[in-house]
């Protein structure tokens, strides 16, 4: 029968096993999704309203002007080409919206901020929550009356020390829920926020 024998490096503090041991003071609690979101649809609806405007308003006035005669009817292909134009403009449109819901993925949990971005080739970025410095959002007139915005996060990461993240929905609830989460982090890590 062997004996087994004491871990020799399990007190050496040089040791393999000694440098994945969590450090005194850091978090030991089980790390929790609280939200997680993208690029939302409500963000375009400026664009999805100009567009509407813009197909509808060049349909009329081919159809309107020739009955006005303020200038001659049109022919079959100048229609074709208008409506492949509009046709144009609007995957374009659809394009930019699916390209932006699809590529970016934003996750807040009780200790990280974790930012996804690409289609082809997927980055993924954590921020520990705990550096985020500053969280704010800004709104214009048709985005507050649909609830979505923009969150600017101001931190010490190296790779993003200001990360704008567009398009998001119910932006007042989640840029309170990034803060708080910072908030909530530095005094269980017992650090002074900054009032600078």
């Amino acid at each position: 029968m062997s004996q087994s024998q004491p871990n020799e490096s399990a007190g050496d503090p040089n040791s393999l096993q000694s440098e994945f041991q969590p450090r005194v003071g850091m978090s030991q609690e089980p790390e929790n999704r609280l939200w997680e979101g993208g690029y939302s649809a409500k963000a375009m609806y400026g664009t999805w309203l100009i567009l509407a405007a813009v197909t509808l308003a060049v349909i009329a006035a081919m159809i309107v002007l020739p009955i006005l005669k303020i200038m001659p009817p049109i022919e079959t292909n100048v229609w074709w080409i208008v409506l492949g134009a509009l046709l144009g403009t609007w995957v374009l449109g659809i394009a930019t919206f699916l390209y932006r819901r699809l590529s970016v993925h934003y996750e807040l949990t009780t200790q990280r901020f974790i930012h996804s971005r690409g289609i082809l080739v997927r980055t993924v970025d954590r921020i520990d929550v705990i550096d985020i410095d500053d969280v704010s959002y800004v709104q214009g007139i048709i985005q507050r009356t649909l609830g979505v915005g923009k969150i600017q996060l101001q931190s010490k990461d190296r790779s993003h020390p200001s990360l704008l993240l567009a398009g998001i929905d119910q932006v007042e609830r989640v840029s309170g829920m990034i803060d708080d989460v910072r908030r909530k982090e530095r005094r269980k890590r017992s650090l002074h926020i900054d009032a600078s």
